[in-house]
């Protein structure tokens, strides 16, 4: 059965402007309230304290709408978000409506002071914990072309001081693009950066048909313009290049986009999803759940697309 994501979603998707999660911490596990995690820093690490938050009257309309749109089987997407087969089925056959269907507000975030003011200190700070690292990581290791293939590239998108890459590994080119340049030096597997605010240019400074890889760890939440980075990265692959999109629920909330932090993890694995087929040129993107213990340690999800081939 297809999956449907049509069905008028332009008229039913919420108006998601000044909707934030400050209006009312709750407990619930219900699946219309996401659940993110507020850091704070100790030591070298950084600690995430558990959070609730309220979505409002409009994010139940959204679920409603997944609810509908994602069944297989008798069950939705949403009831079953926790479950890996659930995760890994949302993206099967969609049936996406002819036009975008997510507006200008769905995009603006709490904070939107300039992001470089934002990641102007250093953070040398894992955003996921060590399972989930332990996870993309092993991932990564069966995905990846092999260590010092030659002629291969990679870009490693929103790039920090790690990038979770197998240990050891190596291309002639490695490209980190990401907003703080102490960051970035100390990436030991980069061989290049660049620094640069994609919300406020979106366009890469790279050719056309560059690299195999394209890689982004748990950022994606924080694109304002989506779609011009997707357009970007389908120009700047190779033909048949692999785009990997990894992400968690965890986020620097002020900064993430509040159709992001209004919804869960399955509507997170639709939303990056749609980012893929609407930029055009890539094939049907597909969903992996390498959630490494549910419930346990953070979720860990993989969106995934290549460029298609020319002949």
């Amino acid at each position: 059965m297809a999956n449907r994501f049509g069905m008028k979603l332009q008229n039913r998707l919420p108006n998601l402007t000044g909707v934030y999660p400050f209006s009312a911490p709750i407990t619930t596990t219900n699946s219309v309230f996401y659940s993110y995690k507020k850091s704070r820093i100790v030591g070298k690490r950084r600690a995430f304290i558990p959070r609730r938050v309220v979505l409002g009257i409009g994010i139940s309309v959204w679920s409603q709408f997944m609810s509908m749109a994602a069944n297989v089987g008798g069950k939705s997407f949403m009831a079953s978000a926790s479950q890996k087969s659930a995760i890994e089925q949302v993206l099967k056959n969609v049936e996406w409506p002819e036009q975008f269907p997510f507006r200008d507000e769905d995009f603006q975030r709490f904070d939107e002071s300039p992001d470089t003011l934002f990641y102007e200190m250093p953070r040398f700070v894992t955003h996921i914990d060590d399972q989930a690292i332990a996870a993309l990581t092993k991932y990564y290791s069966e995905v990846l072309p092999p260590s010092n293939a030659p002629g291969v590239a990679i870009l490693d998108m929103c790039s920090s001081w790690v990038s979770h890459y197998p240990a050891g590994y190596k291309q002639e080119r490695i490209v980190g693009m990401g907003l703080n340049e102490e960051e970035l030096k100390r990436n030991p597997v980069l061989t290049e950066y660049v620094v640069q605010d994609l919300n406020s240019n979106p366009k890469l400074p790279f050719g056309d048909n560059t690299f195999d890889v394209i890689t982004n760890v748990v950022s994606v939440d924080y694109l304002t313009k989506p779609l011009d980075v997707f357009k970007e990265m389908s120009r700047i692959l190779k033909p048949g290049g692999l785009a990997i999109m990894s992400f968690s629920n965890r986020c620097f909330f002020t900064k993430a986009i509040s159709i992001w932090t209004s919804t869960g993890d399955a509507d997170h694995v639709m939303i990056v999803g749609s980012y893929f087929h609407y930029a055009g040129g890539f094939e049907p993107p597909q969903a992996v759940d390498i959630s490494p213990n549910p419930g346990r340690s953070d979720p860990m999800y993989i969106v995934y697309s290549r460029k298609i081939a020319t002949a």
